[in-house]
C-alpha cells in the first residue's frame, strides 16, 4: 500500500486526471487521449460538476503540474501524429479498478452519495450491490483518498468527496 498521503493539486489538475481516468473505462477505443480530446472532456457540460471552459494552455500546463506528480505521462511515441496523454493513478495511488472509478466519479462530479456513485460509476465499473461501493468507499477513506461527510437534512445516505485535491467546498 502507498504510505505516501495525497498532494493537494489544484482544480484543473484533478478535472484533467479525473477525465483520464473516466475516458480510459468509458472509451478504452479512443485512449490515451490526445490534448483536444482531453481538453473536450474537460469542457464537456455533461456529467462534470462544475462545468468549465479550459484552454489549451491551462490544460498542458495541468499536464505538466500531474506529469511532475506521477499522476500522468506522454504515452505516444516520437512517429505519432498527435501527443496523446494517460493516467498513472493506478500506480501513483496504489489504487484497483474499483477505487479508481469512484475517484473519478468524485473528481469529475464532486460530492456525493454512495447510491449516486453506484448508479454514476455503471460505465467505468460494475459493482454488484450498494454494500460493494460502501465497502470500497470505506477503503479509500482508510487510505485518505476519500472523505465521509455527515448526512444532509432529509438525505438518508452519508455523502463522500475525494481529498486529493482541487475545490473542497
Amino acid at each position: 500500500m502507498n504510505s505516501i498521503p495525497p498532494v493537494d493539486a489544484d482544480a484543473v489538475e484533478i478535472r484533467v486526471a479525473g477525465c483520464l481516468l473516466e475516458k480510459q473505462r468509458a472509451t478504452p477505443d479512443a485512449y490515451p487521449l490526445s490534448l483536444n480530446a482531453l481538453r473536450l472532456a474537460c469542457n464537456q457540460a455533461t456529467n462534470r460538476d462544475p462545468v468549465v471552459d479550459y484552454d489549451e494552455a491551462t490544460v498542458v500546463e495541468a499536464l505538466r503540474r500531474t506529469a511532475l506528480r506521477g499522476w500522468t505521462r506522454l504515452a505516444s511515441g516520437a512517429g505519432s501524429r498527435a501527443r496523446k496523454y494517460r493516467h498513472l493513478l493506478d500506480e501513483a495511488l496504489d489504487a484497483n479498478d474499483a477505487e479508481l472509478s469512484l475517484l473519478a466519479v468524485l473528481m469529475l462530479r464532486g460530492t456525493q452519495t454512495p447510491g449516486e456513485l453506484k448508479q454514476r460509476t455503471e460505465r467505468l465499473h460494475g459493482f454488484a450491490d450498494l454494500a460493494a461501493v460502501q465497502e470500497t468507499l470505506g477503503k479509500l477513506v482508510e487510505r485518505a483518498y476519500v472523505e465521509r461527510l455527515p448526512r444532509r437534512r432529509g438525505q438518508r445516505e452519508e455523502r463522500y468527496r475525494q481529498l486529493l485535491g482541487g475545490d473542497q467546498s
